[in-house]
C-alpha cells in the first residue's frame, strides 16, 4: 500500500519516509513518528492502517540525521543497540524532520500526528510548538513529563501503560496536573510498547482498546 519518498528539512536536509495513501480520496493526513526501532515493518504496517482508514500516512525517518535508513527488530541486542540513538536526543532536528512531514501532506487535508515510544515525546513536542497540526496522540512517551509545562497548541490524547518499566505512574500524574486539557488513558497491566504487536510486551487487550480510541479521536479533530 505505501512506497518510500523523500523529504526535505527547512536545514536544507533530506530525509527518507514511507507513504501511504488511502484507496479513495483521503479524509486527511496522519504523521506517524517512530520508535527508537526506525521507521521499521511496524511502523509502515501502522501508517498501512491509518491508510486503510482514509487517511494518507507519512512516517519520516527522524534518525537519518544519524544512521540513514537505520531499522530494528526487537531482540535484547536490537533493543540495546537502538537506545544508542535516544542517549542525547536532538529535539530541534527531530521537530524539524517532522515539520517536514507535516509540510509534505497537508493538500490531503487537516492533519494529526502519532507516535510511539520516542516517537510519543516527540508527537507531544510536536503538539506544543510545529505548524499544521490539527490533533496529536502519543504511545508512552517518556519525555512527556518533562515537557508538560509545554502547552499543546491541538487536541492531544495520551497513552500509557501500567506497568511501564520506565515511565512511572507519577510520571503520568504529573502530565495530568500539569495538562488537565489533555485525554490521558491508563492501561492495566501494560507494559512499555503494549501497541506493538511485533514486541514481547504486546497487550493485545489493551491495544484493542488504545487504537479505536485512537482512531475515533482523529475522527473527531481531523474534519474540513
Amino acid at each position: 500500500m505505501g512506497h518510500d519518498i523523500r523529504l526535505k528539512a527547512s536545514d536544507g536536509f533530506e530525509l527518507g519516509a514511507y507513504r501511504a495513501e488511502p484507496a479513495g480520496a483521503p479524509k486527511g493526513a496522519v504523521v506517524v513518528i517512530q520508535e527508537i526501532f526506525g521507521v521499521n515493518h511496524h511502523i509502515r504496517s501502522v501508517c498501512d492502517r491509518l491508510a486503510s482508514e482514509g487517511y494518507v500516512a507519512v512516517a519520516p525517518s527522524i534518525f537519518d540525521r544519524i544512521t540513514p535508513n537505520f531499522q530494528s527488530g526487537y531482540s535484547p541486542d536490537e533493543i540495546a543497540n537502538a537506545r544508542k540513538f535516544v542517549a542525547n536526543p536532538d529535539w530541534a532536528a527531530m521537530l524539524r524532520d517532522t515539520q517536514a512531514a507535516i509540510d509534505a501532506v497537508t493538500s490531503a487535508g487537516p492533519v494529526g500526528i502519532i507516535g510511539f515510544c520516542l516517537g510519543g515525546s516527540v508527537a507531544y513536542a510536536a503538539a506544543t510548538k510545529l505548524d499544521g497540526l490539527t490533533a496529536a496522540v502519543g504511545y508512552y512517551g517518556g519525555a512527556i513529563a518533562r515537557f508538560a509545562d509545554d502547552k499543546p497548541r491541538v487536541a492531544t490524547q495520551l497513552h500509557f501503560g501500567e506497568k511501564d518499566a520506565g515511565i512511572p505512574l507519577s510520571d503520568v500524574e504529573i502530565i495530568k496536573t500539569k495538562r488537565p486539557e489533555v485525554e490521558v488513558f491508563v492501561y492495566p497491566g501494560a507494559q512499555h510498547g503494549f501497541h506493538c504487536d511485533e514486541r514481547a510486551s504486546y497487550d493485545k487487550a489493551s491495544a484493542d482498546i488504545a487504537w479505536p480510541r485512537s482512531l475515533a479521536f482523529f475522527a473527531k479533530h481531523l474534519t474540513r
